[in-house]
């Protein structure tokens, strides 16, 4: 039986940390997309008109009903078929983002609802309008008690980014497989950028947890 051998995984460190960058760079934009398009999907589930809501909220259950690999597909080869080119990383950063958009919609109605209605009524009598309320009293004590949720989400999202190397973007498992490729070793590479992932999710607990105390402290 051949015995591992991770000194072949050496020649291999900049492709894999360059696939590394790439991870990152998707977490981080997706993550902030998913937020604003959360916040927006939210808010417009609660206070928009019904011909508005409740096409978003289709939009919601859509998405959330169906596996996040299907929708990357559709993105990517059904627009294409329909005249809409565009490019792969375009089309994972729009997948990833509207995919964790609807849960964090969900999580987010459910912290704006569970504000205490008496703020609001505090604010309207001091002479806030209702999207002065919204914005300056209602979304950031929603925010602040909806940040563990979330943050589970953002880390669910860097361990599902790993699905966009199916429409070819060079992120860290499809580095890994390039590298696979030339030498054969698949335990070597994907026990290697498992290490990676794990670093990567330990460092995202520990920052989300500093945000969480900090929130904290300036209750």
């Amino acid at each position: 039986m051949q015995s591992l051998d991770f000194s072949i995984v050496l020649p291999y460190t900049g492709l894999l940390l360059q696939g590394l960058a790439w991870t990152l760079i998707l977490t981080a934009l997706s993550s902030l997309l998913s937020l604003v398009f959360g916040v927006v999907f939210a808010l417009v589930v609660l206070y928009a008109p019904a011909f508005v809501c409740y096409p978003v909220r289709l939009f919601i259950w859509l998405f959330m009903g169906t596996p996040l690999l299907l929708q990357l597909f559709l993105i990517y080869f059904g627009l294409a078929q329909i005249g809409i080119d565009i490019s792969a990383f375009i089309a994972g950063i729009i997948g990833l983002s509207l995919h964790f958009a609807a849960y964090n919609a969900d999580v987010i109605r459910a912290g704006i609802l569970s504000v205490d209605h008496g703020q609001t009524e505090g604010a309207r009598s001091i002479g806030f309008g209702r999207w002065q309320t919204l914005i300056h009293i209602v979304i950031p004590q929603a925010v602040r008690k909806t940040i563990p949720p979330i943050g589970n989400n953002m880390i669910v999202l860097l361990k599902d980014s790993s699905l966009v190397s199916v429409i070819g973007i060079t992120e860290l498992v499809n580095s890994a497989q390039h590298a696979i490729s030339d030498t054969f070793s698949p335990f070597e590479f994907y026990l290697s950028i498992a290490a990676l992932y794990y670093v990567c999710n330990v460092a995202m607990e520990f920052g989300l947890r500093l945000l969480e105390k900090n929130v904290e402290v300036t209750r």
